[in-house]
């Protein structure tokens, strides 16, 4: 079985790299191979000519803030992209796994949003994502779409190694308090694409949209102070201690896009469906953070 990977360079997709070779023969194209969501009707001349039995999209405009002033760059890649992707998935009979994200919702209320919730995107990143998976939807090819929230991944920059830097530098730190979900590691995402892929081809009445994120919640200021006091523990050099973390609403940190306050989701039907025990969050950023920064997972004694 053949299966194609696009987005193989970023956080997830590199994790994929790994987990889908369990599953047969791995084919990754990017722009220099004709795969550029940018362009999506050459991306989709690419992939007929390929011809996998599986598609994996790890691929997206990602930039949020910058989104609102290229939002037809973000519609073009996060939305026309994938549409093209499942269309040539619905014509050849080939799966579609895509990743999504929390975006999607407006982030009212404290309950964690299920797969059935109403969704109302606040940012032109949102909105385009929530184009591209109701094109997946319409297109009628068998496909996942996973909805995750906050990844990071030891390779590249991320929320934690920028907390580091800054509690490093300064005496004192103010971060978002009033924004709650879920850190998710690209390795448990990859794992998770590949274990519901290798399931769903075997049952498709599994396929659909899930909310795959790792258990438990946060909000960023108790993210950094998490992360503050692991790195402590483990003789980082820091001027800022975890309770030195300062936090502060949405309202005082002004960016272009608006953020969900309310990013917790509902993994209910992930678990159940394909009968995984998602890990505390905790658990994934500490081995990030491990493998990051060459540091023990267990602080000294």
């Amino acid at each position: 079985m053949k299966t194609l990977l696009l987005g193989a360079e970023g956080q997830v997709g590199w994790e994929l790299r790994r987990a889908l070779a369990t599953l047969g023969t791995l084919v990754v194209a990017g722009r220099a191979d004709g795969a550029d969501l940018a362009d999506p009707d050459r991306l989709a001349a690419t992939v007929r000519a390929l011809a996998p039995q599986v598609i994996v999209n790890a691929a997206a405009y990602t930039a949020v803030d910058r989104a609102e002033s290229e939002a037809a760059l973000a519609q073009t890649i996060n939305a026309d992209a994938p549409a093209a992707l499942a269309r040539v998935a619905a014509d050849s009979g080939a799966w579609l796994l895509h990743y999504s994200t929390d975006y999607v919702f407006d982030g009212s209320g404290e309950r964690p949003w299920r797969e059935d919730d109403a969704t109302g995107p606040l940012s032109a990143y949102g909105r385009s994502k929530l184009a591209g998976e109701d094109a997946i939807r319409a297109s009628g090819c068998r496909h996942l779409i996973l909805r995750t929230s906050w990844v990071h991944a030891a390779r590249g920059g991320n929320f934690a190694r920028t907390m580091l830097r800054l509690a490093a530098e300064r005496d004192e730190l103010k971060v978002v308090d009033d924004q709650v979900g879920a850190p998710t590691g690209a390795e448990l995402l990859a794992d998770l694409g590949a274990l519901t892929l290798r399931d769903a081809m075997r049952r498709p009445e599994l396929g659909g949209t899930y909310h795959a994120c790792a258990a438990g919640e946060t909000s960023w200021c108790g993210y950094a102070r998490h992360v503050i006091g692991w790195a402590k523990a483990r003789g980082l050099a820091l001027r800022v201690a975890p309770e030195a973390v300062q936090p502060i609403p949405s309202s005082a940190y002004a960016v272009p896009a608006r953020r969900p306050l309310n990013s917790r989701l509902d993994t209910r039907k992930l678990r159940e469906a394909f009968g995984v025990t998602l890990p505390p969050w905790q658990q994934g950023v500490e081995r990030m953070l491990a493998e990051a920064l060459n540091l023990p997972l267990a602080a000294p004694a």
